[in-house]
């Protein structure tokens, strides 16, 4: 895990990959969760009968936007940003889903730091983001995500 105590220190890693998470399994359960809580109860996602049948991936598959909401967590496994006031998800850029993450399989994130900026000691730092799916070739997704940091 890296270890982030100062804009300096982040800026050092410009252009480097900052590192890789942990495997988290995707399962029914988590899926349907989200399904409850996004109000978003497409089958394709939460009848495993139903997508075993009629689906192209013969199984459920994860909402886009739950592999998206993982990210926080991810990142938390990948760097320990330190002495801040403040962190805030600023916004994801250039994302575009690369394949569908199939029930019960494992992802993770790997990290690089794209770009740093201090706008009036506030920094404003992209990371590329790609969810690795295990044993497939194409990630779930890639994009650059902008989280800003008031460090202290």
């Amino acid at each position: 895990m890296v270890v982030i105590k100062s804009y300096a220190e982040f800026e050092s890693h410009l252009g480097k990959e900052l590192g890789v998470s942990d495997w988290h399994k995707i399962t029914q359960e988590q899926i349907n969760q989200f399904a409850d809580a996004t109000l978003d109860h497409q089958w394709i996602h939460t009848d495993a009968e139903r997508a075993k049948k009629e689906s192209p991936f013969k199984t459920t598959i994860a909402h886009g936007y739950l592999t998206l909401s993982l990210i926080p967590y991810f990142w938390k496994q990948v760097a320990d940003v330190q002495n801040l006031k403040m962190e805030v998800n600023y916004g994801i850029e250039q994302l575009k889903f690369g394949q569908a993450v199939l029930v019960n399989s494992e992802v993770r994130c790997r990290v690089a730091l794209k770009s740093i900026i201090n706008l009036r000691g506030i920094t404003k730092a992209t990371l590329f983001i790609q969810l690795e799916i295990k044993d497939q070739p194409k990630p779930a997704f890639t994009g650059d995500v902008l989280f800003l940091y008031h460090f202290i």
